[in-house]
C-alpha cells in the first residue's frame, strides 16, 4: 500500500511524464502514440516504475527498448519541469503496459464461446414456489 505522499509523487511524474511524451519527445519516437498508464514509485522516493500504454507503433518491444536507451534524456527534460517541487528525481524504469491487449484478448475468447440457448422447460416456476409460509398460518 502506498503512502499519501507516494501516491502524490506518483501522480505528479505521471502528469509531467505524459506532456512530456506528447510534446517533447515526438522527435525520439515518431508518430506512436505514448501514455502513461500507471506510476508506482519506492518508499524512499528514489525508483519510479512507470507503466506505458502505446499505440500505432509497428513493434512495441522496439519503442520500448528505444525509451529505455532515452532514460537520461527523459529523466532530464522531468527534472526541469518538477525540480523546484521535489528534493529527488527518481530513477525511471519503463514497463509496457498489456493491460488493454490482456482485456482484448479475454473479449475475443468470451466472443467465441457459443452458449446454447437455455431449455424453457427445465426450469418450471412450480418447482420454486416456496410453501414454508403456508406452515405458519
Amino acid at each position: 500500500m502506498e503512502s499519501k505522499r507516494q501516491q502524490k509523487f506518483s501522480r505528479l511524474i505521471q502528469k509531467e511524464l505524459a506532456e512530456i511524451f506528447q510534446r517533447e519527445t515526438t522527435h525520439l519516437f515518431g508518430s506512436a502514440y505514448i501514455s502513461v498508464s500507471a506510476v508506482r514509485v519506492s518508499p524512499d522516493l528514489g525508483i519510479a516504475k512507470i507503466y506505458l500504454s502505446v499505440m500505432m507503433a509497428p513493434n512495441k518491444e522496439e519503442l520500448l527498448q528505444e525509451i529505455r536507451i532515452n532514460t537520461k534524456t527523459l529523466r532530464h527534460f522531468l527534472a526541469q519541469r518538477i525540480k523546484s517541487q521535489v528534493r529527488i528525481i527518481p530513477e525511471l524504469i519503463f514497463y509496457l503496459d498489456d493491460t488493454a491487449d490482456y482485456a482484448a484478448k479475454i473479449d475475443k475468447l468470451f466472443d467465441g464461446i457459443e452458449i446454447p440457448p437455455a431449455d424453457k422447460d427445465y426450469y418450471d416456476a412450480d418447482d420454486y414456489i416456496d410453501d414454508t409460509d403456508n406452515d405458519h398460518k
